[in-house]
């Protein structure tokens, strides 16, 4: 049951990104339901543990998404050669992967991440709702 739980918290979380791409770039590809996915379960996983400070945890969720866009990036664009994105227009890129425009942007991304997992795990599978600190540890 935990892993079926799991495999829609990703299923969700990957269509989510999908229509977020959609939107912004007005479109998107297949291994980004797959990448978006990703993210959006170890985005949840964050707070699991421990009771990691929101901004903490966005904070976290941009490097996490950084550091798989970015080997997700090497493996799709570089060397499948399926040229999915390219940032090397934008200034502070590295090999065109990932940038600081888009690290940014993944942190108010991942902020909703978190309420939005965790919204989910409660309304589909009654989970509990987290006490939220938005900057300090308890």
């Amino acid at each position: 049951m935990q892993l079926l739980q799991e495999l829609i918290v990703f299923l969700l979380g990957g269509g989510a990104y999908v229509l977020v791409e959609c939107l912004w770039r007005g479109y998107s590809h297949f291994t980004m339901f797959l990448l978006g996915g990703l993210c959006f379960w170890l985005i949840g996983r964050l707070d699991r543990r421990e009771n990691i400070p929101v901004a903490v945890q966005a904070c976290l969720g941009a490097i996490l998404i950084t550091a798989l866009e970015l080997v997700t990036g090497l493996i799709v664009n570089r060397w499948l050669g399926w040229n999915v994105w390219d940032y090397s227009y934008l200034p502070m890129n590295f090999l065109g992967q990932i940038c600081l425009y888009y690290f940014v942007l993944w942190i108010p991304l991942s902020a909703a991440a978190v309420f939005l997992e965790d919204g989910l795990r409660h309304i589909l599978f009654g989970a509990p709702l987290p006490k939220y600190r938005l900057l300090r540890m308890p």
